[in-house]
């Protein structure tokens, strides 16, 4: 019965490891619906979700200026949603808004919504998924050209997405919008006076400085003056009063560009007596990420107060606010008006039309107050060690908790407290990694190189994470494969090695803890979505403690084990085959690869491709010399096999990987070519393929490059780009037209002269190319270009 017993735990590891190679399966584990495809909608025939989402659009103009706001409203039937403009890949479409080219206006920044959209997570996708629901507005700042009427203009704007219920259905509509009014000019804008019936106060508001750098920091400050003899209320996150009198003042922002980050609420003054009979001013710090765009940003949101004289209070009142943050290379000093907005009660559709939608909204959507709530967290401390308890049967864990029951079999030789030590040692490398991620969580907004804080897993949207970890599983799937050694006691040895290291040291628990930790952040196991979506309006504190129960949680097992080395008894015994487990691990994190590999861009995947097999030649070379050589022969092995795989990697991601174009190309047709020479244009046509290797070689170190581009410049050459990747008659004919039936070629056509074509063939240099160009002259008028195709000897 025990031998059975034994070999039923041992089976049941085996079986959970299987789960891996299903593991990005759309699985529906709680039976919830997944969303029907709308055949209909997608073929565009009969309705495709233009009945369940309505949209609308207008702008408004700064009195006295060419600068305003652009507004596109959607409203969406009850218990339908669409999904945000930020919603990540690999889940439903998101909502695009897309305003139409125009020499009348032009767009100085993104789209951002008015309310953050619900975040819920789904069993079935690998992102969470983003849901706009009711009605949510879209603004961006815009600035119209100088002579346009306002009244007169009509932006458009393309807006398309899913609506969705039980289904999904497409929806697409161009969306006119004409000007709504005029706002405040800057000279009086902001401030802002109440009618003496909704408040008795003036309100004052403006961002600082006038132009903010990448990775500095912005001031939203708003100030209250209230009126002789009447005053107002300290602020709060939330209105803990929600009947009565007495409401504090409340202050919610509307979502920010993406990757900004924003502080607790400064109140300048202590109240007296609980309120505020002098001037009082609101601080929100703003931080901009240090990979934040040139452009413009909207902070925008709304405050709610009351305001109070010994004998009476007026209602509680509200007033929207706005302003555009510009964001410059270098920032500027000064102050930006905000804009003050009155709300309309009478307005069914507004999100916002008094004091209670505001204290709906902060409770909705709290705010940071730098302080560690204890009673919401010790709850979120538990899920989170429950979490972590879970994290461990997660598709992504399995391949190495393998080993770890290996290590476990291992010490059941050793003495108790050898045992709790190395499994100690396990927990710190595992917490390790969940402090770090805490750190990037709460500070990751500092860092230039990420410019925003991090959530769990977030790191694996980094594209040279991703490509990281796909060379350290590769490399341990071929070492647990035999073909090299882990050179750290008890992570992975072959029977030969194993024979010296029979015993798994500090070291090499340790970092299998961090192995194991690394490995874990693509899954989301139950809770803890729940609780890192806690972490985001907590204080550093708080996520610290968050992240580390979940690492707790993930530990707990082999703290257990290590306290109770008894437990060890209900494993097999050790043997043969554990060489074969092993082994087969092996496989299993070879599975991972696949997984990994199905996260990278496609841009990337043949260079990470050929990365890996750079590794895989370099582990092999370093796995010829076996880890009981002396310590000179395995670093001299050692170097030569990382050289290989640095080199392999270099030339896989320089001449394999995307490259940025360092001037704009045109896709080549005929046709363009004799437009752009009746135009007078010098063109040049580079016929390439993405098969053909000399092509690319040429593109990057003779045609791509920053000399080049300033004689196209200069010359206002117009470059084509004849791809030939897939069959293509039409360029076939070209090159036979230019007595050529192979690649790469590279034309250059003259300007005003349609008989003439200089020729560049195979492997060139920079040189090469200048020189043709200089060859061919620049572009001339249209007019001279017609008159010396008409009489080209000039008589």
């Amino acid at each position: 019965m025990y031998r059975f017993a034994r070999w039923t735990i041992w089976i049941s590891l085996i079986l959970l490891c299987l789960p891996l190679a299903a593991q990005d399966a759309p699985t529906n584990p709680l039976d919830e619906p997944l969303p029907k495809l709308n055949i209909a909608g997608q073929l565009g025939i009969g309705d495709a979700g233009g009945e369940k989402v309505t949209l609308t659009g207008s702008f408004t103009i700064e009195k006295g200026s060419r600068r305003g706001f652009l507004t596109i409203t959607a409203q969406i039937e009850p218990e339908w949603h669409i999904y945000s403009i930020t919603q990540p890949d690999g889940a439903t479409q998101r909502t695009r808004l897309e305003p139409a080219k125009s020499a009348d206006y032009k767009l100085l920044g993104p789209f951002q919504p008015d309310i953050a959209p619900k975040i819920k997570k789904y069993p079935y996708w690998k992102v969470p998924v983003e849901e706009h629901e009711g009605q949510v507005k879209w603004t961006a700042p815009i600035e119209i050209a100088a002579g346009v009427k306002p009244e007169s203009l009509t932006i458009q704007v393309k807006a398309s997405g899913q609506v969705c219920k039980d289904n999904c259905q497409d929806f697409g509509s161009d969306v006119s919008a004409a000007l709504a009014g005029y706002s405040e000019s800057s000279a009086s804008a902001g401030e802002y006076q109440p009618p003496s019936g909704d408040a008795q106060l003036a309100l004052k508001g403006h961002l600082e400085p006038a132009a903010a750098a990448p990775g500095s920091k912005a001031r939203l400050v708003i100030t209250a003056i209230p009126n002789e003899g009447w005053h107002v209320y300290p602020y709060s996150p939330q209105d803990p009063n929600q009947v009565g009198v007495n409401k504090p003042t409340l202050i919610h922002l509307n979502p920010l560009t993406p990757g900004w980050t924003r502080s607790p609420v400064v109140e300048s003054t202590t109240p007296k007596g609980g309120h505020h009979e002098e001037p009082v001013s609101w601080t929100i710090e703003l931080s901009i990420p240090g990979d934040s765009p040139a452009g413009e940003s909207v902070v925008s949101g709304a405050i709610g107060l009351q305001t109070c004289n010994p004998g009476r209070c007026l209602p509680p009142y509200a007033v929207r606010f706005r302003a555009a943050l510009p964001v410059k290379a270098k920032a500027e000093e000064g102050r930006i008006p905000l804009e003050f907005i009155p709300v309309d009660s009478a307005d069914k559709s507004a999100t916002i039309k008094g004091y209670n939608d505001v204290a709906k909204l902060a409770a909705e959507h709290p705010a940071p107050t730098g302080k560690v709530n204890f009673a919401t967290l010790l709850p979120m401390i538990g899920f989170g060690l429950l979490g972590g308890l879970i994290l461990n049967l997660m598709p992504c864990v399995l391949p190495v908790i393998g080993l770890k029951v290996l290590s476990f079999i291992q010490q059941g030789g050793q003495s108790r407290g050898s045992i709790f030590a190395l499994n100690v040692w396990f927990a710190l490398g595992l917490l390790s990694v969940f402090v770090a991620l805490a750190t990037l969580a709460a500070f990751g907004s500092l860092i230039p190189q990420l410019g925003q804080n991090l959530s769990w897993g977030q790191q694996f949207t980094f594209t040279s994470f991703k490509v990281a970890m796909v060379v350290v599983v590769f490399a341990f799937a071929l070492s647990f494969l035999g073909v090299w050694e882990v050179p750290i006691p008890g992570f992975a040895q072959s029977q030969a090695s194993g024979k010296l290291q029979q015993q798994e040291g500090p070291a090499g628990a340790f970092f299998k803890g961090i192995f194991t930790t690394l490995l874990a952040t693509p899954c989301s196991g139950p809770y803890l979505g729940l609780v890192f979506g806690y972490t985001l309006a907590q204080p550093p504190l708080a996520t610290y403690l968050i992240f580390t129960s979940v690492g707790l949680g993930m530990a707990a097992p082999y703290l257990l084990i290590g306290a109770f080395p008894g437990l060890v008894r209900w494993l097999p015994k050790p043997g043969e085959w554990m060489e074969t487990f092993k082994q087969v691990m092996g496989f299993v994190l070879l599975g991972t690869v696949v997984y990994l590999f199905a996260t990278i861009s496609a841009d990337y995947f043949i260079p990470t491709l050929a990365l890996v097999i750079g590794v895989w030649f370099a582990c092999w070379l370093i796995g010829r010399v076996p880890i009981y050589e002396d310590t000179g022969k395995q670093l001299r092995q050692w170097a030569i096999g990382i050289a290989a795989a640095a080199v392999t990697g270099w030339l896989a991601f320089t001449y394999l990987g995307p490259v940025k174009h360092l001037y704009e190309w045109q896709p080549y047709t005929p046709e363009a070519i004799a437009k752009l020479q009746t135009e007078g244009k010098t063109v040049m046509v580079d016929f390439t393929a993405d098969w053909c290797l000399t092509c690319q070689a040429n593109f990057r170190l003779a045609i791509n490059t920053h000399r080049v581009k300033e004689v196209v410049e200069k010359n206002q050459v117009v470059p084509l780009l004849a791809d030939w990747t897939d069959k293509n008659d039409t360029i076939k004919q070209k090159l036979a037209d230019l007595n050529s039936n192979s690649i790469p070629v590279l034309a250059i056509y003259p300007a005003g002269k349609p008989g003439e074509v200089i020729i560049l063939r195979d492997a060139l240099l920079e040189r090469q190319v200048i020189r043709a160009l200089e060859e061919a002259g620049p572009s001339q008028p249209a007019a001279a270009a017609t008159a010396m195709v008409e009489n080209p000897t000039g008589g």
